[in-house]
């Protein structure tokens, strides 16, 4: 008895899925077809750069430091090594901090990112509402990064139903 009750919840429930509207977008095929992302995801690739070789530049500084330490080790004094030591500690710390202070979870990038790429995607997501609310959609995936859809019918695709309503033509 109790295994007909589930049976019978199981099949209500998955009549109420897939009696459902859905329909897909490619959120990275609507960003490459918005000029605006492709200038900020190239700028951000830019300052990604300059911070990165910043970065290999205080590295080149730390390792260049500690080769001659190690060179010069026995000629020094306990004193003198043990500032020498702390110094290339220290300047690995700092690296480590602009590390962070650059690429961290709420770092510098991070916030450019969201300043520059953050708005688009805003509005990508109140264009795919405002679709789905007209058009009665319950479910509207996206195929762009992590799902993966054995076969999609190309008219429930309605990646450049978006584009349109951000005013922009394929």
């Amino acid at each position: 008895m109790k295994k007909l009750f589930v049976l019978f919840i199981a099949a209500i429930f998955s009549g109420l899925v897939f009696s459902q509207k859905t329909a897909y977008v490619d959120t990275e095929y609507i960003l490459n077809n918005i000029p605006t992302y492709e200038s900020a995801k190239t700028q951000l690739d830019e300052i990604s750069e300059e911070w990165k070789k910043e970065i290999d530049l205080m590295k080149d500084n730390i390792d260049r430091m500690y080769k001659d330490y190690q060179s010069e080790r026995v000629l020094l004094t306990e004193e003198l090594r043990m500032k020498r030591e702390e110094e290339i500690m220290k300047k690995e710390k700092e690296m480590r901090d602009k590390q962070q202070k650059y690429f961290g979870k709420d770092g510098l990038l991070f916030k450019k990112r969201e300043e520059l790429i953050k708005p688009l995607q805003d509005d990508i997501f109140n264009a795919i509402k405002e679709i789905a609310q007209e058009g009665s959609y319950a479910i509207i995936f996206d195929t762009a990064n992590s799902l993966n859809m054995l076969y999609t019918d190309p008219k429930h695709d309605k990646s450049d139903d978006v584009l349109k309503k951000l005013g922009y033509k394929n």
